[in-house]
């Protein structure tokens, strides 16, 4: 009987394994060696025809050393600072109204959830139309001519507005199935001990709510920070506001496929992995101030 089910154990495990490798070998294929070669690239110098010459630190030294980066950093730190705190709030507030008992609750769900789901490049080109001085929408309404795309000043506003739009739905959802796991006897509680419905949100909802609270934070600084295709669609390369809207992942774009410099490219990519590491590392080490995973 027991080596009866030693081999039915060892048939299960072959066949987990079986199951899990698909997952195993599209990771290492299409995650682990990627990162591995960029790594390489990082210290090296890129020849034509796919070759290269090892160059040591030469790459991070000349990255170090521009003014361009920098920009580009600030510029990532400053849609950041733009799109996560504003986003997240504005996603608790649209969780909060579609967990509440309202007619048609279903219908905006998905009306909230639909940008999503819309290409990006189709998101970028209404928004680009919607933005345009002359005839855009925005500026009819508002009776007044602004360059949103090509003046310095308010280009990455413009681009923190779509990205914060888009975001939005998803992020509403997230923190949704997080209220919905709210047990009601606390509020009902509540309400006996006279408690006011902003007393319950700050005491009750807020708290029980932190955890998925913190995984739609890490999950909107993490795509802030690697943000390029909203701003490259919105800002080509022709627009004189673009040295004030590259991002860091725009950077690498330029250098490594317009450049040719792949190898400063791939020290930018270096740098970005290696910020949202530190950024995410100080993320679990203050949730433990917020978060309450007791239920």
């Amino acid at each position: 009987m027991t080596a009866k089910a030693s081999r039915h154990a060892k048939s299960e495990s072959r066949w987990g394994y079986l199951m899990v490798a698909p997952t195993v070998i599209g990771l290492l294929v299409l995650n682990i060696y990627p990162f591995l070669d960029t790594i390489k690239l990082s210290f090296s110098k890129t020849r034509p025809f796919g070759l290269y010459e090892l160059r040591g630190l030469e790459n991070y030294i000349e990255m170090f050393a521009s003014p361009e980066f920098w920009r580009a950093n600030l510029n990532t730190i400053y849609f950041c600072i733009l799109t996560v705190p504003l986003g997240i709030f504005l996603a608790l507030v649209v969780a909060v109204m579609l967990n509440a008992k309202i007619k048609g609750r279903t219908f905006f769900r998905a009306v909230f959830f639909l940008p999503m789901v819309v290409a990006p490049a189709a998101v970028a080109m209404v928004w680009k139309w919607m933005f345009n001085t002359e005839y855009g929408i925005i500026n009819t309404l508002l009776a007044h001519k602004i360059n949103w795309i090509t003046d310095p000043n308010i280009v990455m506003v413009a681009c923190a507005i779509v990205a914060v739009w888009s975001a939005i739905g998803y992020d509403a959802v997230l923190l949704l199935s997080g209220l919905q796991n709210i047990s009601k006897s606390y509020y009902e509680a509540a309400s006996l001990d006279g408690a006011t419905k902003l007393q319950q949100f700050f005491h009750i909802t807020l708290p029980m709510v932190s955890p998925t609270l913190f995984v739609v934070l890490i999950m909107r600084l993490m795509s802030s920070i690697k943000v390029y295709d909203l701003i490259y669609m919105l800002v080509e390369e022709s627009n004189p506001a673009l040295n004030n809207a590259q991002s860091l992942m725009y950077l690498f774009y330029r250098e490594s496929f317009v450049t040719g410099n792949r190898g400063l490219g791939s020290s930018v990519v270096i740098w970005t992995v290696a910020l949202i590491g530190l950024v995410t590392v100080v993320q679990f080490w203050g949730q433990k101030k917020w978060v309450n995973y007791e239920v």
